[in-house]
């Protein structure tokens, strides 16, 4: 620990020297053990990747195909419910408003 302590200390000169020559002949042996492992940790990180977009499509899917279900028994409840009516039919209808000349309007009753 003494040794990178002194080199950046910067009071030993020859220290720093000689770190500079020693990584420059380690690191022909040293750079293709790194390229491999960093290789092999994109790799990882590619697979994981994937696997995690593939698992959020099917989990978008069956929430998909889930509401899909929910809405088709909504529909075949309503139709068991008020079998002569549709959904359009269910809503109020406004009254009858009188025609201009006085007369009641097509359709009304009273």
């Amino acid at each position: 620990m003494s040794l990178l302590e002194d080199m950046f200390k910067g009071g030993n000169v020859v220290t720093g020297v000689g770190a500079v020559i020693g990584a420059a002949v380690l690191a022909p042996v040293v750079l293709p053990v790194v390229r491999t492992l960093a290789k092999t940790v994109i790799k990882a990180g590619l697979v994981a990747y994937d696997q995690g977009r593939v698992m959020v499509n099917d989990m978008t899917e069956g929430g998909s195909s889930l509401v899909e279900e929910a809405r088709q028994e909504l529909a075949e409840q309503r139709s068991i419910e008020e079998p002569g009516e549709t959904p359009t039919s269910r809503r109020r209808k406004a009254p009858a408003m009188p025609s201009p000349s006085g007369e009641p309007a097509m359709g009304s009753t009273g």
